[in-house]
């Protein structure tokens, strides 16, 4: 049987690994679906490639372009990426939208009775409740951390779960103290010592904004409260997460550092497929290192806890708030440490309320984002 996917964001790093994966298993997954927010040359690559009719750009100027300067069908805006996440000849959505715009697309995915191949943060972060209540038995997660803890869950009773352990590469400033972030470059904040990511996520890995993220969508994932998910900084990022057990048995999930594992994953489970990367030869691995995040020098970590313990729309507003601080530091308007403080203050600044619809969810994002801009150089 073929897989049918439809990929969204499938420019971005995440998109990319995907179609390398449904190019090494052609008999098995076929690209019915493209999305993309800006790109439009390399969207239109892509769907020569693969012989994928069904496109949609989110920003409706470069869908106009596109599709004037192609002759082909591009569909335009968010309401187009809806309507390529709900389609009835799509098995598996993988959602690699960058920022809020995914969690609609998550929304119409569920809506349909898809599966959801999930990479978007901010569907969990920012609409985790709205997801939960559509099920998440169709939820699976494409983050290394949260698919290794869905694999190492599987066969488990859920009342057999102690602690959830998510593991941190500590990022390309790890060991900077509080003087040293003052005056990182976006050069130095982007050069991550494990991963290619895309940009935001990259410099979130820098300020543990990443990790705080994945607690909140841990918590969500696997019903867990707060008290029982840990973060520990593992620098080698080989075990990609660990689940302890009531008995003192811990399940770690260990393999190389490429996305296209978990990618996979999503696909083919709950079979396995052939290693798209060469396996981790164990004999040549070295010593693995554990350590205590900074949650003081690395605010943020600590700001993602207490929003997401705090609930309702407080981890929308972090989540948002950090996304126009991170833009800001990546188009040189302000540095590093700018970002938690900024995101700190419109948590501050904000009255919490439910967000258990998504126009309660769209209100927040949209206050958090014009409060953190007005903060912002």
């Amino acid at each position: 049987m073929t897989l049918r996917i439809a990929i969204l964001g499938s420019t971005g790093s995440i998109g990319r690994q995907a179609l390398d994966v449904a190019a090494r298993f052609p008999e098995r997954v076929e690209v019915v679906a493209l999305a993309a927010h800006s790109s439009a040359v390399m969207l239109l690559q892509q769907a020569d490639r693969f012989r994928v009719d069904r496109l949609a750009l989110g920003d409706p100027a470069a869908a106009e372009r596109a599709s004037r300067d192609s002759g082909r069908v591009i569909g335009s805006g968010p309401d187009a990426l809806v309507e390529l996440a709900s389609a009835g000849d799509v098995d598996v959505v993988l959602n690699a939208l960058v920022g809020a715009a995914g969690l609609r697309a998550s929304i119409a995915a569920l809506d349909a009775g898809l599966t959801l191949a999930l990479a978007n943060k901010e569907s969990l972060v920012a609409g985790g409740d709205i997801i939960r209540a559509l099920g998440m038995d169709r939820v699976i997660p494409v983050d290394s951390e949260h698919s290794a803890i869905f694999q190492c869950l599987l066969g488990e009773p859920a009342e057999a779960v102690s602690r959830l352990w998510l593991t941190a590469s500590g990022g390309p400033l790890r060991g900077m103290d509080a003087t040293a972030l003052q005056s990182v470059t976006v050069e130095q904040a982007l050069a991550h010592p494990r991963w290619t990511m895309g940009p935001k996520i990259t410099i979130d890995s820098a300020t543990l904004m990443n990790k705080g993220l994945e607690v909140i969508e841990a918590h969500h994932l696997f019903d867990l409260p707060y008290d029982r998910i840990e973060v520990v900084v593992h620098p080698q990022s080989c075990i990609h997460s660990m689940v302890e057990y009531a008995d003192g048995s811990v399940k770690a999930h260990l393999g190389a550092t490429d996305m296209r594992v978990p990618i996979q994953y999503a696909f083919s489970h709950p079979e396995r497929w052939d290693a798209p990367v060469t396996p981790v030869d164990f004999r040549t691995l070295g010593t693995l290192e554990f350590e205590k995040p900074d949650m003081h020098t690395f605010r943020s970590l600590s700001l993602a806890y207490e929003a997401g313990r705090a609930g309702g729309t407080l981890p929308t507003v972090l989540s948002a708030a950090n996304e126009v601080a991170v833009a800001a530091f990546l188009a040189g308007r302000a540095p590093l440490t700018a970002i938690p403080a900024t995101v700190e203050s419109v948590l501050e600044r904000h009255d919490r309320t439910a967000a258990d619809t998504l126009a309660a969810v769209e209100a927040a994002d949209s206050w958090a984002r014009r409060t953190a801009e007005a903060l912002l150089p």
